[in-house]
């Protein structure tokens, strides 16, 4: 099983205090992800980061520098359907 990481200058206060969730939690990379949008579906490369929201999160691949939101389910997949730039600004958006 891989070990849940933070973005790198981040603190998970700062996710905490930025995102407004108190409970926010770095999760396990090991899940599957999917892109999912209207007319899209397909799997996603693996997740670097994967930080936890309640039943949402957000996804940093490991090959790319946005950040996408899903929704989180109870199996542990992960369906993301918004991108951002910067981890902010996807802070900001949930």
């Amino acid at each position: 099983m891989a070990d849940a990481q933070l973005p790198r200058g981040w603190t998970l206060q700062q996710i905490r205090d930025v995102s407004g969730d108190r409970e926010a939690v770095a999760l396990d990379i090991d899940r599957p992800v999917k892109w999912v949008s209207v007319g899209q579906e397909h799997a996603m490369p693996r997740p670097e980061i994967v930080l936890g929201f309640h039943s949402l999160c957000l996804v940093k691949p490991a090959d790319d520098d946005d950040w996408y939101m899903g929704s989180l389910y109870d199996d542990g997949s992960i369906d993301c359907w918004a991108a951002y730039g910067d981890l902010y600004e996807a802070l900001r958006g949930l």
